[in-house]
């Protein structure tokens, strides 16, 4: 039954996948058996109705750093983070299923044991987390969506950037990977005005990066990879 005191959730509009070619057996496996492990409660607006800030301690067992990976694909980067740097906690968030799926296999094969994964809207997650809780954050090969009509919904916009740099901690890095020069462009224009500094500015990757797939297609493809380091303020 649902509350009738808890305040009604905000409606938003979702424009990306959900869902894409049909799951293996293997996929849908790991969907069954070890998505609802990782999946934080508390996200959800039925599970949360008051929208009360997560008790971060509790996802990960103690009170370790905390990173945030926004729509992390196939989960090529997210596992190799998660190997390369076992004690802190990475949460990710993607609502394309079949990248989720993807993810699942990729824990297997590593067996990594300190991620987490939202297989839904950033947006939500944001709601939830605590001010000051991430101490890193990752936007790798986001969705370009390049017709300019569709510029708004970019990630790299007011309505994400803000509760993102309500959720990171003073002094907190947010990394941008992307192969649309557009993209990067307003990367520039936009994060700096929600409260970041920009540090790190060229086609050089970080030491610790792991290229996705989506790197590998756009390198085949003719486009250059750019890489954007900011502080949170």
């Amino acid at each position: 039954m649902s509350d009738p005191t808890a305040p009604r959730p905000e409606w938003r509009n979702f424009y990306g996948r959900r869902f894409g070619k049909t799951l293996r057996p293997g996929q849908k496996a790991c969907l069954s058996e070890d998505l609802d492990r990782l999946r934080p409660r508390g996200i959800l607006t039925e599970e949360n109705p008051h929208r009360i800030p997560l008790d971060m301690a509790q996802i990960f067992g103690d009170d370790r750093p905390v990173w945030l990976e926004i729509g992390f694909g196939g989960g090529e980067h997210m596992v190799h983070m998660a190997a390369t740097y076992p004690d802190i906690g990475l949460i990710g968030c993607e609502p394309f299923i079949n990248g989720v799926a993807m993810l699942l296999g990729r824990i297997r094969s590593a067996a990594v044991t300190n991620l987490a994964i939202h297989p839904g809207d950033v947006r939500d997650l944001f709601d939830v987390l605590p001010e000051g809780s991430v101490a890193k954050a990752f936007l790798n090969y986001p969705d370009p969506w390049p017709k300019r009509r569709h510029h708004r919904r970019r990630f790299v916009t007011r309505d994400h950037l803000v509760p993102l740099a309500r959720a990171l901690r003073p002094g907190a890095e947010f990394r941008i990977a992307s192969d649309i020069p557009d993209y990067i462009r307003q990367a520039r224009a936009e994060v700096p005005v929600a409260g970041f500094r920009l540090v790190r500015d060229g086609p050089i990757p970080w030491d610790d990066w792991r290229s996705t797939r989506y790197e590998v297609k756009a390198l085949r493809e003719g486009r250059a990879p750019h890489y954007l380091t900011f502080h949170r303020d």
